[in-house]
């Protein structure tokens, strides 16, 4: 869900589906399970190269146990951000993780960008990126978000090949440091197995601890090679990319000694039991529905959907999230005990709220799941809305189903992005020539463990629904000074932006805590970064963010 597109877990007998980020992609993140090779010729405009150098990179073979040998290409550029020139020197490398025992485990692909300006780099704040699924790797925010170089897209227009890059006005350079990092097993990262004389197994990797510990581990081996443990130093994380960053922000603090200025949450979910995708596998939790109705309401005000609709988008989601937490989760609490008048009066102002026919929303019980409402709102024309992003819209390959089985949001990205970043990570960051590239790791969303065991509780308290509450909550009250920062789509139904309020207003933390969180709200879905003002605005508030809590 999680993810730029990302997934979420869905317990119940058999199986957890991808949330889109969970169906296709949560910041999608893309749950594209085939190796890509490099694809389509693009130039590079916006860079200007010096002298490059690759530095051992050597897997001409491409032999399993070259990948236990760190790589690394060396290149040079310039990014031009709202018309400032950067220099920069960009890093493709790896870094290989060990057990005790010193046997490799696994191969972690990043990106670095430091930008070259002649000053102490241990001043500058250090940014580690990451996207989510699980499962996903970090192509999203690297080519779509803060890059030097970005996907040139037309916002909810379809793009068609040739895909090329610009050079992006909104890089985050001119804020911090950059590292995008790709999960194992996404992306160049591979898991080093016994076959490659290494002994790295899915376990130790798929999922929720194991995952914030091999990042954990990552940014240690990072800070240490480049020098960078005096930097004021940030997690972004998207979509399950906020699940990781809660954990791993606990884990770097308590346990690595790692302090964090701030850490920058992008279409949240910490809770995977408030999501809104199957919330009938856990009946009588009334939230997903409660925290979901904003989100439906402002997916329906953009497709001018609604009775009666209001000219302004803000102060009627205000109305709606009061309607939803008062007199929705009044009647939603009463359950059966509602009486069929106060059912009738909460059906009929749901209908003004989402424009779904009334005679819908009586059928399901007042409670409409998220693919149940992607697949409703635009039933008359035969079209489904993206769940990861509600303005856009496709055709439904089922008009007589329940629930889409693919997010129209997908055909607009996959393509440009994956091959922008083929592309360019081998013409311009000069890596991977011999090495294919998965957009979504093969079999990692399958074989991801939801399990998370409490921070302070003994081994056997685990949750099914993994919550990070408490992740989060323990390294601010370990580390009072730790800022956080929420950004939030408002079209984003696959982690709706009231369903990260609430979770930040109920860290069961200190309140006076409370001070030290920010939210930021947008006109876009879950990657915010597609629709180009939203972009600026992210970029703005980041920059903003990152400069009041290195001061």
């Amino acid at each position: 869900m999680f993810g730029s597109l990302g997934s979420l877990y869905q317990p119940g007998a058999t199986t957890a589906i991808i949330h889109a980020s969970i169906i296709i992609s949560m910041n999608y993140q893309g749950f594209l399970l085939a190796s890509v090779a490099a694809l389509l010729g693009m130039t590079s405009k916006a860079q200007e190269k010096k002298e490059n150098t690759i530095v051992n990179v050597d897997i001409s073979q491409n032999s399993a146990a070259a990948y236990s040998i760190p790589q690394k290409s060396v290149t040079h550029g310039i990014v031009t951000v709202e018309g400032t020139r950067i220099p920069y020197d960009a890093i493709a490398g790896t870094i290989v993780l060990k057990n005790s025992a010193d046997t490799p485990t696994a191969s972690i692909f990043y990106t670095a960008y430091f930008k070259a300006d002649g000053k102490d780099a241990a001043q500058r704040p250090l940014t580690f990126l990451y996207n989510g699924g699980p499962g996903s790797s970090t192509i999203w925010l690297h080519m779509g978000a803060f890059g030097p170089q970005r996907v040139s897209l037309s916002d909810t227009a379809a793009t068609r090949p040739p895909f090329t890059t610009v050079n992006n006005d909104y890089s985050l350079l001119d804020g911090s440091d950059l590292v995008f990092i790709d999960a194992p097993g996404t992306g160049f990262s591979k898991l080093i197995t016994r076959e490659s004389k290494g002994a790295g197994k899915p376990e130790d990797f798929y999922g929720g601890d194991a995952d914030a510990g091999a990042f954990a581990s990552f940014i240690v081996q990072f800070l240490t090679q480049y020098n960078r443990w005096a930097s004021p130093k940030y997690l972004f994380g998207e979509s399950y990319g906020t699940f990781r960053s809660a954990l791993l922000a606990n884990a770097l603090e308590t346990d690595k000694g790692v302090s964090l200025n701030g850490v920058i949450l992008l279409s949240q979910t910490l809770n995977i039991a408030n999501s809104p995708d199957n919330p009938h596998a856990e009946p009588g939790n009334e939230l997903p529905y409660e925290l979901a109705l904003p989100s439906y309401a402002a997916v329906a005000w953009y497709h001018h959907q609604l009775p009666g609709r209001p000219e302004k988008l803000e102060p009627f989601l205000k109305e709606v999230e009061h309607f939803a937490m008062n007199e929705y989760a009044l009647a939603l609490n009463k359950g059966a005990s509602l009486d069929s008048a106060a059912f009738e009066q909460i059906a009929a102002k749901l209908h003004d709220y989402t424009g779904i026919s009334l005679s819908y929303i009586k059928k399901a019980n007042l409670r409409i799941e998220d693919g149940q409402f992607e697949h409703q709102l635009l039933i008359d024309q035969d079209k489904i809305t993206g769940r990861l992003d509600g303005r856009f819209n496709g055709y439904s390959t089922n008009p007589l189903g329940e629930k889409s089985l693919v997010d129209p949001m997908d055909s607009y990205i996959d393509g440009p992005f994956i091959a922008a970043f083929n592309k360019y990570v081998r013409n311009d960051l000069k890596f991977g020539s011999d090495q294919p590239f998965f957009p979504g790791g093969p079999g990692v969303y399958e074989q991801w463990d939801y399990r998370h065991k409490i921070p302070g509780f003994t081994d056997q308290q685990e949750n099914i629904y993994p919550n990070a509450m408490t992740a989060l909550a323990g390294a601010m009250a370990y580390d009072p000074n730790l800022k956080v920062m929420l950004n939030s789509g408002y079209f984003d139904l696959g982690t709706p932006y009231f369903q990260g309020v609430y979770e930040m207003q109920h860290l069961p933390m200190p309140a006076a805590l409370q001070k030290n969180i920010e939210y930021k709200l947008y006109y876009s879905g879950h990657m915010v970064y597609l629709h180009p003002e939203s972009l600026k605005l992210l970029h703005d508030n980041v920059v903003k963010f990152i400069l009041s809590t290195t001061q």
